[in-house]
């Protein structure tokens, strides 16, 4: 049974997504840096903040937050129905499932939460043991915020005061 999907207007997310069959179908840098130019096409297009991501050979997760009046399945829709087509044209695939089941996404609700997300994400490369580091992991926000790279990711300070620095009072 598909459950409905928990959305809220001006929330942030967690979102992941896997491959079908678990296939390291991302495994390449030039397939990871184009699925990134989707996500900065789809920003475009659906206005959202970025946060952190991280993608992995075989799913990615996405730490987002649609602007106001802006739907996550819409953004989400777009970026992947729009690199799978990419994804199987690349493959000369003509048709079929490039991702397996629906994108999963969790509402963060607050300061906490945020953080073990952003953690999570950022040290998953390190405990697939790609990486010793997890801020050299080039496919990740981490590695992007160490190297000032905002034409993706955000700034979580910035960006999202509310809920990164509440106010006093």
């Amino acid at each position: 049974m598909r459950y409905p999907r928990k959305l809220k207007d001006g929330a942030t997310y967690h979102v992941t997504s896997e491959i079908n069959r678990n296939e390291m179908e991302l495994q390449s840098s030039r397939i990871k840096t184009t699925f990134l130019t989707f996500v900065k096409k789809a920003q475009q297009k659906y206005p959202f903040q970025l946060f952190n991501f991280c993608i992995m050979d075989n799913h990615i997760h996405l730490l987002v937050k649609p602007e106001r009046g802006q739907s996550l399945s819409k953004i989400m829709q777009w970026i992947k129905g729009n690199f799978a087509k990419y994804w199987n044209k690349e493959h000369g695939k003509q048709g079929g499932h490039l991702w397996g089941k629906r994108f999963f996404s969790k509402i963060i609700d607050d300061i906490r939460q945020f953080l073990r997300v952003l953690d999570y994400m950022d040290n998953n490369p390190k405990r697939a043991g790609i990486v010793e580091r997890a801020e050299d992991w080039e496919f990740g926000g981490l590695y992007h915020h160490r190297h000032g790279r905002t034409d993706v990711v955000e700034i979580p300070r910035a960006a999202m005061p509310e809920l990164c620095f509440p106010s006093a009072g």
